[in-house]
């Protein structure tokens, strides 16, 4: 007979309620510092939950218009859960983090895709495409995601954290701002910017802190934009349940944040919102290696991914390679970006000649499992790399035939409410 005798549910150690603006919640903040106080403590070996709101903090809805995408404040993105203090975590130690599980709320069954402005945001192909607000809605149903506004697919999800990583000590915060500070002075003018630097409006630590803090945090804390050293925005989609996570420690207690969450993502996140972005619950548990840092020769996270994969064996494969036959036909040494742009822009023409519209096999590719590879990196000029689309994710046939392929009707995916594209 069960009972409830020695049955302890694992603590919420981290609340957040995904319907309330971030900037109401106490338990968020969207810069890292090494002085942003841990607002929960655990021990290594207990296993506790951390809930997330979504990356934009509540700003889009569940609707059919993109004004939401074309209005987002990225000011005031990512909002992260912690930071959570590990007992025994020292400068030098590597924190080894447990990801058990990775959900939605059961109150908040559907998330969202978008394509950013080319001025608020951008993506991969913001210049290529001029890109304009467009989003798609997806609807959850156990492990599945499908779309009303990109009909014929269904896939499984692959859920992770998008964003993962512990604090920086004064010294790594520094060079941060540092080295991206010479960046965006080198590139001014660049649209979109080429980094974010510190940014006072927009900031947000949800803690009750004195106004001196709070100010040097906010004039100097690190956007949480891109990934760094201490793992960050790296919006690695097999860091599911099941996978395990190594950080080096900078900070006493390691201070881990967690945000951004995706119930599925392709390879790259291309669209800049690319994945399919949810607010959820993430379920941890924490060890230490002492010394791990040196160990382990670690100037970066090691990550080992969940086995737990959708099995999606048959593939259509699309190549690239660094010219950019595209556009004015370049030819590029050894770029990878410039050959992972031209398989993605291959598969976007494949996708449009079966009856998608540009921004629908856009969102597609970024938030469906899809993989990509470098093929080949050392046959000069031309790098090769590829972008696998699972077939098993269509509900039609799209295989090339003998008489072409056949074009359906699928609509569009939301768009601005002036229709501009």
């Amino acid at each position: 007979m069960a009972t409830i005798v020695n049955s302890v549910a694992h603590p919420t150690v981290v609340s957040a309620d995904p319907f309330v603006p971030a900037r109401e919640q106490k338990n968020l903040h969207n810069r890292w510092h090494p002085d942003i106080p841990a607002i929960a403590t655990v021990k290594p070996g207990q296993v506790f939950n951390v809930e997330c709101v979504d990356w934009t903090g509540a700003q889009i809805g569940n609707n059919d218009t993109s004004d939401d995408i074309r209005d987002v404040d990225l000011t005031s993105v990512h909002n992260l859960s912690g930071p959570i203090a590990v007992e025994g975590a020292e400068p030098g130690d590597c924190l080894v983090v447990d990801i058990l599980d990775v959900r939605p709320f059961d109150k908040m069954p559907w998330g969202y895709t978008g394509i950013f402005e080319l001025e608020n945001g951008g993506g991969l192909f913001a210049r290529e495409f001029q890109s304009r607000a467009a989003k798609a809605i997806w609807d959850f149903k156990g492990v599945y995601a499908s779309s009303r506004h990109i009909p014929g697919v269904r896939f499984a999800g692959v859920s992770h954290p998008g964003l993962i990583g512990t604090a920086p000590s004064t010294e790594l915060l520094a060079t941060w701002n540092k080295r991206e500070g010479a960046l965006i002075e080198a590139h001014a003018n660049a649209v979109p910017p080429v980094a974010y630097g510190p940014l006072v409006p927009g900031a947000y630590v949800g803690q009750d802190l004195p106004d001196d803090l709070r100010a040097k945090i906010y004039r100097e804390g690190a956007r949480t934009i891109p990934g760094r050293e201490h793992g960050g925005n790296c919006d690695i989609k097999n860091l599911s349940r099941g996978s395990r996570c190594y950080f080096p420690v900078f900070v006493k207690g390691a201070n881990l944040s967690v945000g951004d969450l995706h119930f599925s993502q392709g390879d790259s996140e291309l669209s800049f919102c690319g994945a399919i972005e949810m607010a959820g619950i993430v379920t941890f548990s924490t060890s230490i290696i002492k010394g791990g840092v040196e160990k382990f020769a670690m100037k970066q996270p090691i990550f080992l991914p969940s086995p737990v994969d959708p099995l999606y064996s048959a593939k259509l494969i699309f190549q690239g390679i660094s010219v950019d036959y595209h556009g004015d036909g370049t030819q590029y040494n050894m770029d990878a970006t410039v050959a992972y742009k031209q398989a993605a822009l291959n598969a976007i023409a494949y996708l449009m000649k079966i009856g998608y519209t540009r921004e629908q096999a856009y969102l597609l590719l970024s938030a469906a499992p899809v993989e990509s590879h470098i093929g080949a990196i050392v046959d000069s000029p031309n790098a090769c790399v590829t972008l696998a689309l699972p077939l098993g994710i269509f509900e039609h046939d799209i295989l090339p035939k003998d008489e072409g392929l056949k074009k359906l009707e699928f609509g569009q995916c939301a768009v601005r409410s002036d229709g501009v594209l």
